[in-house]
């Protein structure tokens, strides 16, 4: 998720390293225990990618980075097109990894540019997977709950709060993405049973023949 987290700073725009350090404190800080000695490591390989390029030189030389002073202004990241490519690969995936606990805050930061089906789909899969760890602690406290002493179970307790707690904020994301947009219903809800088809209307009734002339039926 490191990966995810500095190409989508950088997609907003240019940042010194040391502005960068802050920005993922702040991102990533929430979510995770982050350690500044693996961002530079990443900064390289990501570089070594192709993802992103170094400008050596001041800030004012760089469009849209912040001004820094001293050393710290020295060097400024910025994305190249490969770099905004492989962001965009990364948000468009939804599969399990986008709902644990160490990637999902991070997924979530970056919500505002992801398309609302992703949303969606990242949203039920990590409603999905704490439902089953809300059940696991009922589960568990069930069984063990008269072996608990009362600080004990208040912790357990607390921690079904907070699981149940984020299962209702999810399914509120969930009802206000499908209304904010009908498109990710209709490709997320089994389609409706085909209607059965209307009867046909019923044959008009035969005309009766038309009366023979008088030739036909025989002299009076």
């Amino acid at each position: 998720m490191l990966d995810l987290a500095i190409l989508g700073l950088l997609h907003s725009s240019p940042l010194h390293g040391y502005e960068l350090r802050q920005q993922l404190r702040a991102t990533l800080g929430t979510f995770r225990a982050f350690s500044y000695g693996s961002l530079y490591p990443t900064l390289r390989r990501m570089k070594a990618a192709g993802w992103l390029c170094e400008d050596e030189g001041d800030a004012e030389g760089v469009a849209g980075a912040p001004a820094l002073t001293g050393r710290r202004g020295k060097v400024v990241y910025k994305l190249t097109a490969e770099g905004k490519e492989q962001f965009q690969a990364l948000l468009a995936e939804a599969g399990p990894a986008s709902w644990e606990d160490e990637s999902f805050g991070v997924r979530f930061a970056f919500f505002g540019l992801t398309d609302p089906d992703v949303r969606v789909r990242i949203l039920e899969g990590r409603r999905s997977r704490l439902v089953e760890r809300r059940e696991g602690v009922r589960t568990s406290l069930a069984r063990t709950r008269s072996r608990l002493d009362r600080y004990t179970l208040q912790l357990q307790e607390h921690g079904l709060e907070s699981v149940e707690r984020e299962v209702r904020w999810l399914t509120e994301l969930i009802e206000t993405e499908r209304r904010a947009t009908p498109a990710v219903s209709a490709t997320t809800s089994p389609p409706p049973s085909p209607a059965p088809p209307a009867p046909s209307p019923a044959a008009p009734a035969a005309a009766p023949p038309p009366p023979l002339p008088p030739t036909e039926r025989g002299a009076p």
